[in-house]
């Protein structure tokens, strides 16, 4: 069952939002091994103004429990919601200034994530379209994303999915293609 997150999942989405930020989990860590960032995104999760919240995250629920989530958000909002996600981070590195991932025309999805014993069923299909059906609802017109350029499989994926490329990004430390589709 998809159904919106509530601050009490906190413990079962932060490792899940690891799988889904790969490499920037470590950045955000400052640590080889991105289970560190796990604390990180946990106190995220917790708070509602950030890009990382429960109130802009949708679960996937089954009897063993959450095994899946995504995350999404007006791209319009970007500099306001990762604006306490920047403050912590300069604590460590003032001179922190990620690229835009996102922008103002587009409801971007932020982290897509599948617990490993669960990927290649349907899920992360599954969750993105109920989050693109709750961006419409929300009047939205089209949603984004980023793919790392060397996940090939992913951006299979979302153009399975009706998302196609217009662009390249830098992001992170990596070259991502922007994949948008329209609701």
């Amino acid at each position: 069952m998809i159904r919106s997150a509530r601050p009490e999942d906190a413990d079962a989405v932060a490792p899940l939002l690891i799988l889904g930020m790969g490499h920037i989990a470590g950045i955000f860590a400052r640590s080889d091994n991105h289970a560190d960032a796990i604390p990180f995104f946990r106190e995220f999760f917790l708070h509602p103004a950030n890009q990382y919240s429960y109130a802009h995250t949708l679960v996937f629920e089954t009897g063993e429990g959450i095994i899946g989530s995504i995350n999404g958000y007006d791209g319009a909002l970007l500099h306001t919601l990762r604006q306490p996600v920047l403050d912590k981070l300069r604590e460590a590195d003032p001179a922190f200034d990620p690229n835009d991932e996102t922008g103002p025309g587009e409801f971007y999805l932020d982290c897509i994530n599948v617990h490993e014993e669960h990927q290649g069923k349907g899920i992360g299909s599954q969750l993105i379209r109920a989050l693109c059906a709750r961006a419409g609802a929300l009047g939205h017109k089209r949603a984004g994303l980023i793919v790392d350029m060397v996940n090939p499989a992913a951006r299979k994926l979302y153009e399975r999915l009706g998302f196609e490329v217009i662009g390249e990004k830098d992001f992170m430390g990596h070259r991502y293609f922007h994949m948008v589709r329209d609701l």
